[in-house]
């Protein structure tokens, strides 16, 4: 009913069209490029604040009513990852402005940032099953076509492995929706969840819900199927790294808990026992590789697959505070992940390598870049009093309320490996000498407005992690309030349907 649960896709999507039409102009683009997601911001906020005070926001595209239409819903985590969504979009935009280079500019660069920032709002917002796989095509193609952007070797290498299993994802997603609606004839969230649970073959469900974990198990980069991201992620441009790290496998965790909390709850004992045995193993294999590597980019991609099985945990073990846990670690990693990412790129722009051998003596020649680092690292690690401690402290007391105690000892354990891997690159980096003494480890000469331009977002998103560290009760109470929403699907279904909603039993 409210016109600002368009606006965060409607944004993007006219930002990109004028990028479009100013193609030659490449002071226009770069405007555009930070006025449209400061626009995508700012309207974000409005629509959190909208559903916090007001309740799951819904809007009928077309004014077809539901199920018959599309509809888009927000709901408090729908909104959250809006927000999210906004605060890295414009983060990413001012550090674009210093580290992509006239070439990929001309390749479309800000046009495309806009297309997969709409594909990412539209997967957060829409309530419709195949509306979904839409923006997953969406982003699938805008994000492919980022990330070769410069068409070097190893970006092609990379790009052919995230494509190929992304593309599998995009099938088995799509099949899936294909026999679900066969099943309940019926493609709005909302409408397949109040109709199945009056299902009583529970069979062809349980064999959907595996296909729909697969499908956003893929995307969110979980085991075994993982492989894709670290061999992709450090071959684009940083600031592209950093989007990707942020959100892409954040819509697939998102898709996973919308669904297995909305449409395949009904029985968790076997859906959510896999996820356990998926969130562990993804936790496990992702740190283990990220402490295998010498590569600063590479390793912070590896983490991002140890993160995600934290998130993963918080939906496996379905209690109300493991839900908070899993919403709360989502908002604090994607703004820490980004940092880390954004601070890669600083290092490399002033030292023309991302090897962790070939760096090293920022700590004298860039002291504040070292203090900027050690916030986001330590918070990924879990020390106080950062958001990272307050994310793994509610997720580690979910699984021991729960009584998962080796899931549990597996999350300790990460958290102390994560701790090992971001103290060798702070050893590496910052700490030892520069192996190149003549020039202090300082070979490349960067202006001040380009180093303003890099550092204004890391030190924002840097303030934003201690902020949550120092204040965490706001968030939690919003954490809270989603959890809520999460494990009373009804809600959803009643603000979707209207008065049709009151039919679930």
């Amino acid at each position: 009913m409210m016109p600002q649960v368009a606006l965060p896709i409607l944004i993007p999507l006219f930002a990109g069209a004028v990028s479009l039409v100013f193609w030659r102009s490449r002071g226009m683009q770069r405007f555009i490029a930070v006025a449209g997601t400061a626009g995508l911001l700012a309207t974000s906020l409005w629509l959190l604040v909208t559903v916090r005070g007001d309740g799951i926001q819904v809007m009928h595209m077309g004014g077809w009513a539901a199920p018959f239409g599309i509809s888009l819903v927000a709901d408090l985590l729908g909104a959250i990852m809006v927000v999210l969504t906004g605060i890295i979009g414009f983060a990413v935009a001012l550090f674009s402005l210093a580290t992509v280079g006239r070439g990929h500019e001309a390749y479309g660069y800000f046009p495309l940032l806009h297309l997969l920032l709409a594909g990412v709002a539209g997967a957060f917002l829409t309530g419709d099953i195949f509306n979904l796989y839409v923006w997953f095509e969406v982003m699938l193609v805008a994000s492919f076509a980022l990330l070769i952007l410069g068409s070097e070797k190893a970006q092609m290498e990379g790009a052919i492995k995230y494509v190929t299993l992304n593309l599998v994802s995009s099938v088995i997603f799509l099949v899936a929706v294909g026999l679900l609606y066969g099943m309940v004839g019926t493609l709005n969230m909302a409408d397949i969840a109040r109709r199945l649970a009056t299902l009583e073959d529970d069979g062809m469900a349980d064999v959907l819900a595996m296909m729909f974990m697969v499908a956003f198990g893929i995307k969110a980069a979980a085991f075994p199927l993982f492989f894709w991201l670290p061999a992709s992620y450090h071959t684009p441009p940083v600031a592209v790294s950093a989007l990707f790290a942020a959100l892409l496998t954040k819509v697939g965790v998102y898709a996973l808990f919308r669904v297995f909390t909305l449409i395949f709850h009904h029985s968790p004992g076997y859906t959510h026992e896999i996820l356990l045995w998926g969130a562990g193993l993804t936790m496990l294999s992702g740190v283990l590789g990220a402490a295998a590597q010498f590569e600063f980019r590479r390793i912070l991609s590896f983490h991002i697959v140890s993160q995600i099985g934290y998130m993963l945990l918080g939906l496996a073990l379905f209690t109300p505070l493991a839900l908070i846990g899993g919403v709360f670690y989502i908002v604090h990693h994607i703004i820490v992940k980004t940092t880390l990412f954004l601070i890669s790129g600083i290092v490399h722009r002033v030292s023309g390598s991302y090897q962790l051998a070939a760096l090293g003596g920022f700590y004298r020649s860039h002291p504040w870049l070292a203090v900027l680092f050690l916030i986001p690292a330590l918070s990924l690690a879990g020390m106080p009093p950062l958001s990272g401690f307050f994310a793994k402290f509610i997720v580690i007391r979910a699984g021991i309320e729960a009584e998962a105690y080796g899931v549990t000892f597996i999350a300790l354990l990460v958290g102390l490996l994560t701790l090992y891997s971001m103290i060798k690159i702070w050893a590496e980096v910052f700490w030892k000498a520069s192996p190149d003494e003549e020039d202090d480890g300082v070979p490349k000469a960067v202006g001040q407005r380009e180093m303003w331009l890099m550092a204004t977002p890391v030190v924002g998103l840097a303030l934003c992690t201690l902020f949550i560290g120092l204040n965490a009760e706001p968030l939690y109470n919003l954490a809270e309030a989603s959890a809520g929403q999460l494990l009373a699907p009804e809600r959803y279904i009643q603000a979707v349907l209207g008065t049709n909603g009151e039919e679930m039993p």
